[in-house]
């Protein structure tokens, strides 16, 4: 753009502003000035650019984007009238443009415009040169196709060429554009005159939040914090008292009290919570009980989350059970209003290896040929010359990549991070003073959520404030151990109380890696660590969890020679005393803030942006600049550059997953508590993992887990299961919801039956009192041992065929065959089978076959191979030679 002499542009992208914020922040850090716009169609194949003016123009903006994605039919010219205060249309839509002769509608002029430009002239309307900008030069237009392919799936040879732009629709310096509209040298000038009407541009300084009374709100906030803080702590005192009155000074100016007091609105919904992420540095956080973990006790760096300084809005990370999850996000979106909150999406790129599958696909290449290539390929990065690379990689070496493959994989990794589809983020909501779509546009999910156009990272930038309110599996476990205790034993563990950091059953299960089952520290990896420890604690499980993940995981042997009380030197003297806690290792996210404050000269702002910096998607020419003053800053204080070069490799290496100390101590915590229930009431724990379909393991794994801690497993049983799993003392009983196929409906109809009336004392008298059950969902009981208690193990084939005559009994309104005992055999009493026998027969089961074969015939040949089928299904053929 800056080589065709631009220095102005405008988005315009079709009913989305998916990508506003980066490119606007792509564009300032090139030097360049953006006008925000976007182009609306309708199902009326009408469309228009809008550019905007003012606030205004850009609220407007937002709320017909929005009508475009939520209303059916939408209708530009029944949307556009109220809402084109503050914008700029340029059209070439003549209906449109006689509804609207205002001052700031032009007509819009590009290729093969002629008349259109004459009709202007004779009308008295302006025009505008606008010719459609989908690629930076024609070659760009490849991509494109591709890009139309695979949409459509379907291959390139096949893409109709309705689907795909002019070819011509590339970015044109003023030299091709006057080529393309020799006529209207004025519409070209006019593009001046357009730019200078929107001066409207995103302020990224701003935070966006429910508005509030300051005053009050900071007052309620301080009377809240201290008497939470004398629940917690007991005896306030001094250094509580200063840490308190530390942080509430910086939420007073940060104008955040209102934030806090909503936050714990929403938590107060469920008794069962995980603040985590950097809140949990927070102690006005933990007074209110949002976070759990202590931290003037656990030595946690408040300004991680919150600092004057800080430019980006707070952001509080709060785990529920995931079974209540829902609940909470409704009562939020009914409390605050659909019209004031709403969902983040995802937006989902194409990663490297994916998109050489789909490039490959739209060439025409079969499955088994593209697999061939792209099953090898388990990791690809952004290269210079990805075939040339490719080509020499060992994993392909047997490969003769032959036409089209160069080809494939250039476009494929120009292809890799482009975006490919919306999702819904896991949990973050953001809550709006005035109507959410007047800030930003927002669409309905396939979930039907309302989402907004952008991920967390550009709704952050714009200020929007977000709390992620996610689900989590293993607090439901929590939860459930915790009510099954109090039922069981009479014994009452509140939740927000339950911190076993000096249990000693606890430390030992831990040290000993014990931990399957237990939240997070249950994976091969970590209980492998955990063994290598050999240590219980608290302070080391949160080290441990941390360092378990790709930032520091390359130096986890280092770490447990360290702990172990291996002799080490410091990278550089100056990191002796900052990197103390963690043996010299960098294990945290704030260990970058800490290391450049400390080495590099970086102030406590700066040092917080470079690790913010590092997990952006687009972060290049940032990072560099962190880059070259990290350098210049580490050589001032004397370190050396092979030190330098080592150091910057550790920052570099948190741009993957890694976790601030904050949330490593929110996760362990929940660890700890985890790992507390499973050494005290391992029945009840072991059946609530498997009952919240459990965590790292399958179902049968957490059963040889039961027998490793000398449980009983008792097998399904009509008249004791419940749906979930149960557990006491040293048994564990199978619940309903284990066998597979069986409706939900079902199993909540037999349980609610047997607590109304009692227990069922025979086969027969359940089906009597459950009627209306399905025949599959009674097979799947009699497979699954539900009947032995009652009928006995070897009475299953027996229940199977009773089953089969006493609904075909029904039926045909028959009576249905009884169950009796002949000399210790099964027998069956068979009446009136069908119309060709009068006779009433007793016999055995085996004899039951014989009977049909050589009394029927062969005209009921497909009732005797329907009658087959459930000999089969009741193993009968197993006693019939």
């Amino acid at each position: 753009m800056i080589k065709k002499g631009y220095t102005q542009f405008a988005i315009a992208d079709t009913n989305n502003l998916y990508g506003m914020i980066y490119l606007y922040q792509t564009a300032l850090e090139h030097g360049l000035d953006m006008i925000i716009g976007a182009t609306l169609d309708d199902t009326h194949n009408r469309k228009a650019v809008l550019l905007v003016k003012n606030d205004v123009g850009y609220a407007n903006l937002c709320r017909l984007i929005t009508q475009r994605h939520t209303e059916e039919g939408f209708d530009l010219s029944k949307a556009l009238p109220g809402h084109l205060d503050g914008l700029v249309m340029i059209t070439t839509n003549r209906n449109l443009l006689h509804g609207y002769r205002l001052e700031d509608t032009y007509v819009s002029l590009g290729p093969g415009s002629y008349s259109l430009y004459r009709w202007a002239k004779a009308e008295g309307l302006p025009t505008v040169a606008n010719i459609p900008t989908y690629m930076g030069s024609p070659q760009g237009h490849q991509l494109h196709r591709i890009m139309r392919a695979i949409d459509l799936n379907t291959k390139l040879s096949r893409l109709p060429k309705d689907e795909l732009v002019p070819l011509n629709n590339y970015l044109h310096s003023r030299e091709e554009t006057r080529d393309v509209l020799p006529f209207a040298e004025d519409a070209m000038d006019r593009t001046l005159e357009v730019a200078a009407k929107c001066q409207w541009r995103p302020d990224l300084n701003n935070f966006v939040f429910p508005e509030s009374n300051d005053a009050r709100d900071f007052q309620k906030l301080k009377n809240r914090v201290y008497l939470g803080a004398r629940e917690r702590y007991g005896t306030i005192t001094d250094r509580i008292r200063d840490r308190i009155e530390h942080e509430l000074i910086t939420v007073k100016e940060k104008h955040f009290s209102n934030y806090f007091l909503i936050v714990q609105d929403i938590v107060q919904q469920s008794p069962i919570t995980c603040g985590r992420g950097s809140a949990a540095a927070s102690i006005v956080a933990y007074t209110l009980k949002i976070t759990h973990v202590d931290p003037i006790r656990h030595n946690l760096f408040f300004e991680r989350f919150l600092s004057p300084g800080r430019k980006d809005p707070p952001d509080i990370d709060v785990d529920f059970p995931w079974d209540t999850r829902d609940d909470v996000l409704n009562y939020t979106f009914k409390t605050y209003g659909d019209s004031h909150s709403a969902m983040i999406c995802n937006h989902v790129t194409f990663k490297a290896r994916a998109a050489i599958r789909e490039v490959a696909k739209v060439y025409g290449l079969t499955e088994s040929e593209i697999g061939i290539v792209t099953k090898r390929l388990s990791h690809l990065w952004y290269v210079s010359d990805p075939f040339k690379e490719l080509a020499t990689n060992p994993l392909l070496s047997d490969l003769d990549l032959q036409d089209p493959w160069p080809e494939i994989i250039r476009n494929g990794f120009y292809l890799a991070g482009f975006p490919r589809y919306l999702s819904v983020h896991p949990g973050g909501v953001v809550l709006t003073p005035d109507e959410i779509c007047s800030y930003v546009p927002i669409q309905r999910a396939p979930k039907g959520v309302q989402i907004i156009q952008w991920e967390k990272d550009q709704a952050e930038d714009f200020g929007l404030v977000k709390i992620d309110l996610l689900g989590n599996r293993s607090l439901a476990v929590i939860r459930d151990i915790l009510a099954d205790v109090h039922e069981h034993y009479g014994v009452d563990i509140p939740y927000w109380k339950l911190n076993p950091h000096e249990d000693l059953r606890t430390q030992e299960l831990i040290r000993t890696a014990r931990t399957m089952g237990c939240f997070y520290v249950e994976s091969p990896a970590t209980r492998q660590l955990l063994s290598k420890m050999q240590t219980g604690d608290y302070e080391n499980l949160v080290i441990a969890s941390s360092i378990i993940h790709p930032a520091a995981n390359k130096w986890i042997r280092e770490f447990v020679h360290r702990l172990h009380g291996g002799d080490y030197e410091p990278l550089h003297p100056l990191l002796d005393e900052t990197l103390k806690e963690t043996y010299g290792i960098m294990v945290y996210q704030e260990d970058v803030t800490r290391v450049a404050m400390r080495l590099a000269g970086f102030d406590a702002d700066e040092g917080n942006e470079l690790r913010k910096v590092m997990s952006k998607k687009h972060k290049e020419v940032k990072l560099r600049d962190y880059c070259e003053k990290f350098v210049t800053g580490a050589r001032k204080n004397g370190v050396a550059d092979d030190v330098i070069e080592t150091l910057w490799e550790m920052i570099m290496s948190f741009s993957g997953y890694s976790f601030c100390k904050p949330h490593s101590a929110s996760y362990a915590l929940v660890s700890f508590k985890s790992a507390y229930l499973k050494a005290h009431y391992p029945a009840e724990f072991i059946a609530s993992v498997m009952s919240n379909q459990g965590g790292y393991y399958s179902t049968f794994g957490y059963y040889s887990e039961a027998r490793r801690l000398g449980l009983k497993i008792l097998l399904p049983n009509i008249n004791v299961s419940e749906i979930r799993h149960t557990g006491m003392n040293d048994w564990v009983q199978i619940g309903f919801m284990q066998l597979k196929g069986i409706k939900q409906i079902a199993l909540e109809y037999i349980v609610a039956e047997r607590k109304s009336n009692g227990r069922f004392t025979s086969f027969e008298s359940f089906l009597r009192r459950m009627p209306e059950l399905d025949q599959s969902d009674v097979r799947i009981l009699i497979k699954a041992g539900c009947f032995d208690g009652v009928e006995g193990m070897e009475a299953r084939p027996r229940l199977m065929w009773y089953l089969y005559q006493a609904r075909a009994g029904q039926q045909h309104r028959e009576k249905p065959v009884s169950l009796l005992e002949l000399n210790g055999r099964n027998a069956y009493y068979v009446p009136n089978i069908g119309a060709y026998s009068q006779k009433t027969m007793l016999m055995h089961e085996t004899d039951v076959l014989g009977f049909l074969i050589s009394r029927h015939p062969l005209s009921l040949y497909e009732k005797l191979l329907q009658l087959l089928s459930y000999v089969r299904a009741c193993d009968l053929h197993r006693y019939i030679g």
